[in-house]
């Protein structure tokens, strides 16, 4: 989709909402963030709830739209982490854990690390 595209898309979804405009904004900030990011840091850093409710409001799912991982999702920590794991949906769900240098033990969606 071209940027042009995108933004006509926004602009229709910025008429059509109806709810608090901070989680508009937000909805549009994990678009244009996954962009370069990629869903699965999105995934990483977000519910399942906000996603959805993201995914609602702009009319689409990250996982259609969005490269799995971005070309700066090592940015994220929590990405850089999950990345080395054996499976990311564990991770996402918080199943798997690690310990830090300290020995304090974490998952990868700990906030700390995003």
């Amino acid at each position: 989709m071209s940027e042009r595209e995108t933004i006509d898309r926004f602009d229709d979804r910025i008429k059509a909402f109806k709810g608090q405009l901070p989680t508009l904004e937000s909805a549009i900030g994990a678009y244009v963030t996954g962009r370069k990011l990629g869903w699965k840091v999105l995934y990483l850093v977000h519910d399942k709830r906000t996603i959805r409710k993201y995914e609602e409001i702009l009319g689409i799912r990250f996982r259609d739209e969005l490269p799995a991982d971005g070309e700066h999702a090592d940015k994220s920590l929590a990405w850089v982490m999950a990345s080395k794991l054996s499976n990311f949906w564990k991770a996402v769900s918080g199943e798997l854990k690690f310990k830090d240098k300290k020995g304090k033990e974490h998952t990868v969606r700990d906030p700390t690390l995003t």
